[in-house]
């Protein structure tokens, strides 16, 4: 009998530290504050991109737009900006071109890597 009380009492502790645990984790804000700052920088590359392109209509895969086909993207926090990578094409004839774009943390360009003959740049 006192078996059971004893499982019974573990039982309950264990549940109600995960059901803790659970809400802190749910109702913490930070995660999304983060994914916030991180939409505003890859909305900011997406307009740093076109200029550097200077193509008005670019289709772009990037990590709010990702398409495993194309390939991987990537968001990366340096230090003091952001580093940006994805994919772009000028229309449906064009090749997917890979490019690295670094931001500075007021979401200016820094620097810029493509693959993209059409402006001579490349890694």
């Amino acid at each position: 009998m006192n078996h059971r009380v004893g499982q019974s009492v573990f039982a309950l502790v264990v549940g109600l530290a995960v059901a803790v645990i659970a809400y802190q984790w749910i109702t913490n804000p930070a995660p999304r504050q983060q994914r916030q700052i991180e939409e505003l920088a890859v909305q900011a590359s997406r307009e740093l991109l076109a200029e550097a392109v200077g193509v008005g209509s670019l289709e772009i895969v990037d990590p709010l737009a990702p398409n495993r086909k194309v390939g991987k993207v990537y968001i990366y926090a340096e230090e003091p900006g952001w580093a940006v990578s994805g994919y772009y094409r000028r229309d449906d004839n064009d090749r997917w071109h890979p490019y690295l774009l670094h931001m500075t943390a007021d979401l200016e360009m820094h620097a810029f890597k493509a693959e993209d003959e059409a402006l001579d740049i490349k890694e």
